[in-house]
């Protein structure tokens, strides 16, 4: 589960690394959850289910499959990213714009922001775009969060990932930790060796993402205004042995009519 959030973060992942993403993230693993997505929206949002705005939408995989049912504007702020999406889902409208400021002056029946939300680094910034969310729902609408984890759930742990495509081969060492459980903050060590013909690509990558308690995710996004419930997530896509490690529900956030 990857979303792409790095236009001020400047993560190989993102830029550097954006031509192998597809390799690290397939887009069929998203289907599931988008499908479970689909239908949340469809219980949570009063009147139409038209037009979807996705807040750090990385290459597209997850709107490849809500653009079936929504006519979809995908904001990301990585100018590779969005390229990949922009060849994914030529259909849907593209724009640049930082979760936490972006402002598009329109309103959506649903609002989505997947898991690129772990970037935001401290409560200052997740309520800035829980505040995004907000102002682009409609009366009636809804936005759903999505962490991967909660402050008090997460355990350090490895995964190996491992694909191949032609003359390119992708392997990358995912190491979750925490190295201050009193703050607020987790760190993903990523170490990629990308393979095309004989030529041999090695890259370290830092990822420091927000941790926050499941509390403090609905406080605040009571406080910006939301009717908020948790609604479990699948995690098909993820692997067995750290699900533990990934949040299991989502937030539903309402905003009223």
């Amino acid at each position: 589960m990857l979303a792409a959030y790095g236009a001020v973060m400047a993560m190989a992942l993102y830029d550097r690394l954006a031509p192998w993403y597809h390799l690290l993230d397939p887009a069929p693993d998203h289907e599931p959850e988008a499908a479970q997505l689909l239908e949340t929206f469809r219980d949570a949002i009063v009147g139409t289910r038209e037009t979807l705005l996705e807040l750090g939408a990385g290459a597209g995989n997850t709107a490849s499959f809500l653009a079936r049912a929504y006519a979809c504007t995908l904001s990301e702020p990585s100018d590779a990213m969005r390229a990949l999406s922009e060849a994914r889902n030529p259909g849907s409208v593209h724009v640049g714009g930082d979760m936490r400021s972006v402002r598009l002056d329109r309103r959506f029946d649903a609002v989505l922001i997947h898991d690129a939300i772990v970037y935001m680094r401290s409560r200052e910034e997740l309520r800035a775009a829980m505040e995004t969310a907000f102002v682009h729902v409609r009366e009636g609408g809804a936005a759903i969060l999505v962490p991967d984890t909660f402050r008090g759930q997460l355990r350090e742990y490895t995964q190996l990932h491992e694909a191949d495509e032609d003359d390119r081969s992708l392997r990358a060492l995912e190491w979750c930790w925490d190295p201050d459980p009193e703050d607020e903050l987790c760190t993903v060590e990523w170490s990629f060796l990308a393979r095309r013909g004989t030529e041999m690509l090695a890259i370290h990558d830092r990822h420091v993402e927000g941790l926050f308690a499941r509390q403090v995710w609905v406080e605040l996004a009571r406080d910006v205004g939301f009717d908020v419930t948790l609604a479990a997530r699948p995690l098909e896509d993820v692997d067995p042995g750290v699900a533990d490690a990934y949040a299991s529900e989502w937030l539903v956030c309402r905003r009223r009519t």
